[in-house]
C-alpha cells in the first residue's frame, strides 16, 4: 500500500504506530475536530467519522472476519469485512482501501460508496462505545486472502443463510446488524437479486 502525507503523519519514523487521531463531526458528518482513538469511544462516546466494508465473492457470499483477540475493542467477535476510522484528513474511500489491505491482504475492486448511518452502540463487554458517522461501501473481494493475525482471527464467505445461523450463535460486533441494514439497497444491486440480501 503506498504511502501517503495522511499515513506518513500517522506513523513514526520507525515503523511503529504513534497516538491515533480520530475526526470528530457533527450530527451532519461537517469534521469539528480531532480526539484520540480510546478517548473518542469513553462514555458517553465522542461522534467521529468511521467506515464500514462490505466485500462480496462472485457468488454473491458475504466476506466476514472474527476480530483478533488481540484487539482493545471487541476482540473475538464476528463483524463485517473490514471497518475503521480514516485518519483527520483522509478521505473515507481511501480509509477503506487502506484497511481492508492491512487487514486482509486484498484491494477490493468495484468498491462504491453505499450511504452513511449514524448510530450510539455501547459495547456491554468492553464498556465503550461507539458514536459513529459510518461510511458504507460495498465491492467484490478477489479469491485468495492474506489477512494480518493481529488484525484478523478467522474469515468466511456466508450467504444470507449462513450469516443469520451465525448470528443466532456467536457474538457479533454491536454495530454489525445496523451497517449491515443501513448497507442493503447497494448490496442488492452489487449481488443482484438471487443473491438474496
Amino acid at each position: 500500500m503506498p504511502t501517503t502525507p495522511v499515513t506518513t503523519a500517522n506513523s513514526s519514523s520507525n515503523g511503529a504506530q504513534e497516538t491515533i487521531m480520530l475526526e470528530l463531526v457533527d450530527e451532519s458528518g461537517n469534521t469539528i475536530g480531532t480526539a484520540e482513538k480510546l478517548s473518542a469511544h469513553q462514555p458517553p462516546g465522542r461522534l467521529h467519522r468511521a467506515f464500514s466494508v462490505f466485500l462480496f465473492d462472485q457468488r454473491g457470499r458475504l466476506l466476514i472476519q472474527r476480530r483478533a483477540l488481540g484487539k482493545y475493542h471487541s476482540p473475538g467477535v464476528w463483524s463485517n469485512t473490514c471497518c475503521g476510522h480514516p485518519y483527520p484528513g483522509e478521505a473515507p474511500f481511501a480509509a477503506a482501501a487502506r484497511r481492508t489491505h492491512e487487514e486482509l491482504g486484498i484491494s477490493p475492486s468495484l468498491l462504491a460508496e453505499a450511504g452513511t448511518v449514524r448510530y450510539n452502540h455501547p459495547d456491554p463487554e468492553s464498556g465503550l462505545v461507539e458514536q459513529e458517522y459510518n461510511h458504507l461501501f460495498v465491492g467484490l473481494a478477489p479469491s485468495r486472502l492474506a489477512p494480518d493475525p493481529e488484525e484478523v482471527g478467522e474469515t468466511a464467505f456466508v450467504t444470507p443463510a449462513e450469516l443469520a445461523a451465525r448470528h443466532a450463535e456467536a457474538p457479533f460486533s454491536a454495530w454489525f446488524m445496523t451497517v449491515l441494514d443501513a448497507a442493503r439497497p447497494a448490496v442488492r444491486e452489487l449481488t443482484g437479486p438471487a443473491g438474496g440480501w
